[in-house]
């Protein structure tokens, strides 16, 4: 079983910056690939990003590509995501998961555990 909370949402103007965090309990953090998911009102969850759980390997979605970045430290349990250059088109509740020994991932189905997520909301 793997717990996983997000934190460092919040508001912030168009072209801002905010880094969310997601930490995760358990001491097998390191053989699950993580995702950063996003949902806005009334619209379908859809991928964000991805890190695999071996290499490290990184995957975006198109409209973050070149602004988001995500990482992730094994020794504290946590992945992370950088978002910079902020658009008001990025507001969504964004909810980190976890899915074990797969890479590539971007299906919300095949993931495993999910946060509660963390409010993000970009003003213009």
């Amino acid at each position: 079983q793997v717990q996983l909370v997000e934190s460092g949402g919040g508001l912030v103007q168009a072209g801002g910056s905010l880094r969310l965090s997601c930490a995760a309990s358990g001491r097998t953090f390191s053989t699950y690939s993580m995702g950063w998911f996003r949902q806005a009102p009334g619209k379908e969850r859809e991928f964000v990003a991805s890190i695999s759980w071996i290499g490290g390997r990184t995957y975006y979605a198109d409209s973050v590509k070149g602004r988001f970045t995500i990482s992730r430290n094994n020794a504290k349990n946590t992945v992370y995501l950088q978002m910079n250059s902020l658009k008001p088109e990025d507001t969504a509740v964004y909810t980190c998961a976890a899915v074990r020994q797969k890479s590539g991932v971007s299906r919300s189905d095949e993931y495993e555990y999910w946060g509660q997520g963390t409010q993000v909301t970009v003003s213009s």
